[in-house]
């Protein structure tokens, strides 16, 4: 159990000063601007990943990546982009999820607000006509008794002490509550964010599988099959010696072609 709490630590000996409780109010209101901050941050990164998203889609879509490959490893050039396409839209879909995430950060803060706004109302009339009925104590001294002007006294500070007690008391629940949605929203934040990325591997883990079934053997064969010229090689060219005098002599040949093996 905490032992700090608001309304054991924001008092002071000065009946008319509100420093303690304008403390508060400062810590709240800055509480709120972090949450909006936050926010801000969700709808700034849905914005990114929404444009990386597309762009990866465009680049998978238009870009040429190995469209003239053959057999196994077209097949894997395919699988490769597909999954980078889809890589794409996981990450859209992530920017939609942010922007959620930002929407119900937003409702959030503006319930908390409302809810503070109610209680600073009433706390803050409390203390001005507190401050109002303190000040002027002095000048009534000679027309009451003593007596009347310390019932009324303790009965102001009374009130008043009970009525900021209890705003005290609301305003530390709600901050409980606000660093707490904060926190968790965090946490799912950077869960999102781990899912994204486990998402992406197992994309990605499609593509390592399609190139463990590249068989470069494989495709060696099917661009011979589906290419090839033939099997012969041209015959030697034949050697004259056009130095030899005796021009009527048949010429030397060289050894009949053989198929070149394979």
């Amino acid at each position: 159990m905490r032992e700090a709490c608001f309304r054991d630590h924001f008092w002071g000996t000065d009946l008319t000063s509100t420093v303690g409780y304008d403390s508060i109010i400062q810590h709240l209101n800055d509480g709120r601007k972090n949450c909006k901050e936050f926010e801000d941050f969700l709808k700034e990164r849905a914005v990114i990943e929404e444009k990386y998203g597309k762009e990866l889609i465009n680049l998978s879509k238009k870009k040429p990546c190995g469209q003239t490959e053959l057999n196994t490893l077209k097949r894997s050039l395919d699988v490769f982009k597909q999954q980078i396409d889809n890589v794409g839209q996981g990450h859209i879909q992530l920017a939609q999820t942010l922007r959620e995430e930002a929407k119900k950060m937003e409702e959030f803060r503006e319930k908390q607000k409302l809810h503070r706004k109610k209680v600073r109302h009433c706390t803050g009339t409390f203390i001005t006509g507190h401050c109002l009925t303190w000040c002027p104590t002095d000048s009534f001294v000679p027309l009451f008794s003593e007596d009347t002007i310390l019932n009324c006294i303790h009965g102001c500070t009374g009130m008043g002490a009970t009525n900021l007690s209890l705003s005290l008391q609301f305003f530390e629940t709600q901050e409980c509550e606000r660093i707490s949605y904060f926190r968790n929203a965090l946490w799912l934040h950077v869960n999102q964010l781990s899912q994204g990325c486990v998402q992406n591997d197992e994309k990605y883990e499609e593509i390592r599988k399609s190139l463990e079934m590249c068989s470069i053997e494989k495709d060696i064969e099917f661009f011979v099959n589906l290419r090839r010229t033939g099997s012969t090689a041209p015959a030697p060219i034949v050697y004259e010696n056009y130095y030899n005098t005796q021009r009527n002599v048949t010429p030397v040949r060289s050894p009949a072609s053989v198929p070149i093996s394979r």
